[in-house]
């Protein structure tokens, strides 16, 4: 896979990700959701697992678990590490809350009224 591809690939997950997380963010926003709670805790949560990807990419590329062919990533490093690899966890980050909140089980009033 070329490095273009590659770069696509990523940009295509985070593309998915930000438009589902928009849509029900813009859903639950209108419902009088908390967003402003909900995103401080995604902001969070990506600090924390981008670092944490940082280093143990890092880690796990210095002692030789395995390597990237060159023609094959941009060329763009966090250390030792090519960028693409935080593509990953950035859109699990960004999809997870939302597909959590998607998926929630209706509210208590609702489900009374269903019965």
């Amino acid at each position: 896979m070329t490095s273009t591809r590659y770069l696509l690939l990523c940009a295509v997950f985070l593309a998915i990700a930000a438009l589902v997380a928009g849509i029900v963010g813009a859903v639950r926003a209108r419902r009088g959701g908390d967003a402003p709670g909900m995103v401080r805790a995604c902001v969070f949560a990506a600090v924390v697992l981008l670092v944490l990807t940082a280093v143990f990419d890092n880690v796990m590329i210095a002692v030789g678990l395995f390597t990237y062919a060159e023609d094959g990533i941009s060329g763009i490093r966090v250390g030792l590490a090519p960028i693409e690899d935080f593509a990953y966890p950035l859109a699990a980050v960004i999809l997870l809350p939302a597909l959590w909140l998607l998926l929630e089980p209706l509210s208590p009033r609702r489900r009374t009224h269903d019965r």
